[in-house]
């Protein structure tokens, strides 16, 4: 089925013969879905605190920072705009010249509310020797949609999200890499320094330095700090094979091979060789404007303390396993993994050999949303490969959806992943976690896609908050719904949240 050829191309992208056949095989059998216990929820794998302990816990975490240690923002941000701008392109391409649908009616009605107006308005003068109002006022809505999108314009439809004009100021208006630069700098700044990172594609690797490199001083300035700013790009390593319906390796037209991305969880590697204490991860349109910002830094320090505060028990914990433990010890130790850290034996043999195994590997605090209906994944107890039952975070492509138990827990769960996770990924003697190797690989899932007209079948690697993460220590934290604001669509924009 691989030709000589075939393997060349192959070894050119650091993949092994090997891999390629295993992903073959995994469109022949796909992937199991996931045995549920139960959808999390308060006091059933989620922690709702008082506001005393959240205060403890935000001191926790000001403790640990004073300590010198090593904190890094990672920001998933190679996403392209794209899907933000959906309805628009379909307005451009419509037959029709004036706004129809609800959504183009909202987005011309309110368009001096967008951040970006300004320079729109620029860029149209530029190019049609006329300004927003102008056009509109004659008619000519398609001519301002098209420079939002098009590359003679803003180039919107193209850019990756993070480099979008998101919220208004007095005096400027800012980008979501802008925005999460602040954020670093309020709650992830330790002795005066900020790591943030960012993942970026390789097409706009460059365009996105450029603008770090423009902003940055001048928000390190403003909040009396430095950054230390790097970029990663998702590794060609990591992406996996394209299949035909039937199967068979799909090609172009050249007869090679189609390898396609792996999804946001081969971002597993870029983060396992982030040189960190604490890793907080937040998706890159989930931003707000400074004025709605102490909310956001606030529940951030919060999770931040919960996980300090779990880890050192741990390490404690794992210390005393290192020596003789008393009955009475073990005791404490297993009610602290199945109470704290809220996985259960389920007819595992509960000794030493088990309670090191629990303990001794990477932890997250997720915080998570009273759920209002946003697509995407959700907080539950799961089976897991060794049979104890600990708690993930799943997405719809995980469950059974002929199991009507499973299906009546996915929705009607309380709660919603708003992808706010602060993770721990070194053991209790400094030593970095080897991150691949607490993947569940059973947990990848495939779905349809097209190249060039043609069907095809796309494999996706396990999600990064997903099964890459499956093997970790997991505490889920109800957090507010104020510090989950995703931009979508470009009409998200006009949310109250983001004005």
């Amino acid at each position: 089925m691989l030709t000589e050829k075939d393997l060349k191309q192959i070894a050119q992208r650091g993949i092994s013969k090997e891999q390629v056949e295993n992903q073959l095989h995994q469109f022949e059998t796909g992937f199991p879905f996931l045995k549920l216990e139960a959808a999390a929820s308060i006091g059933n794998g989620i922690v709702a605190l008082s506001e005393d302990e959240r205060k403890q816990y935000v001191a926790a975490w000001e403790a640990y920072k004073a300590e010198g240690r090593r904190v890094v923002k990672f920001v998933p941000a190679s996403g392209a705009a794209s899907r933000m701008f959906k309805n628009m392109f379909a307005f451009v391409e419509a037959d029709y010249d004036v706004p129809t649908t609800d959504f183009e009616k909202k987005y011309f009605a309110d368009i001096e509310k967008f951040a970006f107006y300004d320079a729109l308005d620029a860029i149209c003068q530029k190019n049609e020797g006329k300004g927003i109002k102008e056009l509109i006022e004659a008619g000519n809505y398609k001519a301002v949609a098209a420079n939002m999108l098009k590359k003679e314009g803003l180039n919107y439809g193209q850019l990756p999200k993070g480099m979008l004009l998101f919220h208004k100021y007095a005096d400027d208006a800012r980008t979501p890499m802008e925005e999460h630069l602040v954020e670093g700098a309020l709650y992830a700044a330790s002795k005066g320094e900020a790591h943030v990172h960012f993942t970026v594609s390789h097409e706009h690797m460059d365009f996105f330095r450029q603008k770090v490199a423009e902003k940055a001083d001048g928000i390190a300035q403003k909040y009396g700090i430095k950054y230390d700013i790097t970029f990663s790009e998702q590794k060609p390593s990591t992406d996996t094979i394209a299949a035909n319906p039937d199967n068979t390796p799909f090609r172009e037209a050249d007869g090679s091979l189609l390898f396609r991305p792996g999804g946001h969880g081969a971002l597993i590697e870029n983060l396992n060789e982030i040189e960190a204490d604490v890793i907080f991860i937040k998706n890159i349109d989930n931003v707000v404007p400074d004025r709605l910002k102490p909310e956001t830094v606030e529940w951030k320090q919060v999770i931040a303390g919960v996980l300090v505060t779990l880890q050192q028990k741990a390490f404690n914990y794992l210390r005393i396993l290192d020596g003789t433990p008393t009955d009475a010890q073990l005791a404490e130790i297993a009610q602290f993994v199945e109470h704290d850290l809220c996985c259960q034996p389920k007819g595992n043999k509960v000794d030493a050999a088990y309670l090191r195994r629990k303990l001794n590997r990477p932890m997250r605090v997720c915080g998570v949303v009273k759920n209002v209906g946003e697509p995407g994944g959700g907080p539950f107890l799961t089976y897991n490969q060794d049979g104890t039952v600990s708690l993930q975070i799943l997405e719809s492509s995980q469950i059974d959806t002929n199991n009507e138990a499973y299906m009546k827990m996915f929705t009607q769960g309380t709660h919603f992943n708003p992808v706010d996770l602060v993770c721990a990924v070194r053991d209790y003697k400094g030593q970095p976690f080897n991150l691949p190797d607490f993947v569940d690989k059973t947990t990848g899932f495939i779905s349809s896609k097209s190249k060039s007209g043609k069907e095809l079948k796309a494999l996706e690697l396990p999600g990064l908050w997903n099964g890459a993460m499956s093997d970790w220590s997991t505490i889920f934290v109800e957090v507010p719904l104020g510090t989950f604001n995703p931009v979508k669509t470009v009409n998200d924009l006009l949310r109250e949240q983001h004005q």
